[in-house]
């Protein structure tokens, strides 16, 4: 047996290693089936002191780990190298919510914890962790610190790194970093934690987060909205951003390509149109007092953009069930187009008053570069955030020459407008993989360095996640 695989084996409880490739295949790929690794083992440790335990012996043996949540990403940062000479850590078996306190409106989770666990955990005191996603039941904790995730409630509450207070994490060495502290106020020194969240497991295992918690949301109105343009819902947004301030939880933009494809393939969702507008726009408000009037509040305020003529039709739900099937449609596009079709998908972000500009010019670029594409749109409009997608049918990918050349060249296409208008090539969904040429190509040459500088200092023999962020 190999060795690094006998010792782990002797030193874990038993079903703790996997070495069975019918056992260890979906720990190798992505969710969509896109990039392929392998691996001599995966270790599904269950406390702290075991992937402690784990990570000393790959780093006496130069061995390789790539760390693994739900495994849900897009830009391939969970998958192993193919090389099959690394260790998947993955934390599933490290999934209890430890504490929740309901006065200081904390909330302490270990790593592999689910995210439909913390809402629960946090309900049940009266309390809510505002990140949502389409894949709360398989997201964790762990992935969403090391991804920096963002969700559609980043307008209100910002991102994972608006949201955590305290890390647990083992370093490149094995030691482990106990910063699990809630306090609001720490000023004694490096934000430590800082440099953990987003950084995509190249600088330690996160085992354990501290998280903030919220007042539940008591009243809350939804709205679908039908526009014709960017333009008019940049306008909008403006008009609520006004009348209701942080009560917007979420503002989001679909495409009528985007919706055409839900419910073309995600079987039970609707819409309260006869046909898909050429924008949609969902709107969602939120207060912690049980009696604000909010429905009747963003009635008015669509009421009068309907006679400003600056919207074309706006429906608020009437009841839970309604609201609940607006979200549904919103939280199964990444299914949809799964199964639509060859997405290529961009996430980047720029000035939120550029959002028009960027769609104009990026569907310019595609109708004249690639114009077999359809544009599909979904945007966190309200953040600046733009999932711009190029969406090939299976036959029409199938039949180009050189694929990957065409990727290169279309993502650098769109992340070259990103770019110009002042914004990023990378919102939400991380570097992994995918986008490490582009981090080289596009971050300034001090910013680089600076982080090269991290990475040789925390994990000096780059033993975690490598080829991840960095080229490996």
């Amino acid at each position: 047996m190999d060795p690094v695989v006998a010792t782990l084996t002797r030193r874990l409880p038993p079903g703790a290693v996997l070495t069975d490739p019918a056992d260890t295949a979906p720990f190798c790929v992505d969710w969509r089936d896109r990039e392929n690794g392998a691996v001599r083992c995966v270790v599904l440790p269950g406390t702290t002191a075991e992937v402690a335990a784990v990570v000393r012996e790959c780093a006496e043996r130069g061995v390789n780990l790539f760390l693994q949540g739900g495994n849900t990403g897009l830009c391939y940062g969970a998958v192993p190298s193919d090389d099959g000479a690394g260790v998947v850590l993955a934390l599933r078996r490290m999934n209890k919510v430890r504490r929740v306190d309901r006065l200081d409106s904390s909330l302490i989770a270990e790593a592999g914890a689910p995210l439909v666990a913390v809402h629960g955990a946090a309900k049940e005191v009266g309390r809510q962790f505002p990140l949502y996603l389409g894949s709360e039941g398989s997201a964790q904790v762990g992935g969403l610190v090391s991804t920096n995730a963002g969700g559609t409630g980043v307008l209100r509450y910002g991102s994972m790194r608006s949201l955590v207070l305290g890390l647990e994490v083992v370093l490149p060495d094995g030691r482990v970093w106990n910063g699990l502290s809630t306090l609001r106020k720490d000023n004694t020194g490096y934000d430590l934690k800082q440099l953990f969240i987003g950084a995509e497991g190249t600088l330690g295992v996160v085992t354990a987060a501290a998280l903030r918690l919220f007042p539940l949301t008591r009243s809350s109105a939804h709205a679908w909205v039908a526009t014709d343009t960017p333009g008019q819902v940049l306008e909008l947004l403006g008009h609520c951003q006004d009348a209701f301030d942080t009560a917007i939880q979420a503002f989001e933009l679909l495409s009528r390509s985007e919706v055409e494809i839900t419910l073309a393939n995600v079987p039970g969702n609707r819409i309260p149109f006869a046909a898909a507008p050429p924008w949609s726009v969902l709107i969602e408000l939120g207060d912690a007092d049980p009696e604000a009037p909010l429905a009747a509040r963003l009635e008015r305020v669509l009421e009068r953009r309907l006679e400003a003529g600056t919207i074309a039709d706006a429906v608020v739900a009437q009841s839970e069930s309604q609201a609940m099937s607006f979200w549904r449609l919103r939280h199964t596009l990444s299914e949809a187009n799964k199964r639509h079709g060859m997405s290529h998908t961009h996430d980047v972000s720029v000035p939120v008053s550029r959002v028009p500009e960027f769609l104009g010019e990026a569907d310019i670029m595609l109708a004249r570069d690639f114009p077999e594409a359809v544009p599909v749109v979904v945007a966190h409009f309200g953040d600046g955030n733009v999932h711009y997608i190029a969406m090939f049918t299976r036959e029409d990918w199938a039949r180009r020459a050189d694929p990957a050349v065409d990727i290169e060249r279309l993502q650098t296409s769109v992340h070259d407008i990103a770019a110009r208008l002042g914004g990023s090539f990378s919102a939400e969904h991380g570097i992994g993989r995918k986008l490490v040429g582009e981090l080289q190509r596009l971050t300034p040459p001090p910013e680089l360095d600076l982080l090269k500088r991290l990475k040789r200092a925390i994990d000096p023999a780059g033993r975690f996640n490598p080829g991840i962020m960095f080229p490996a």
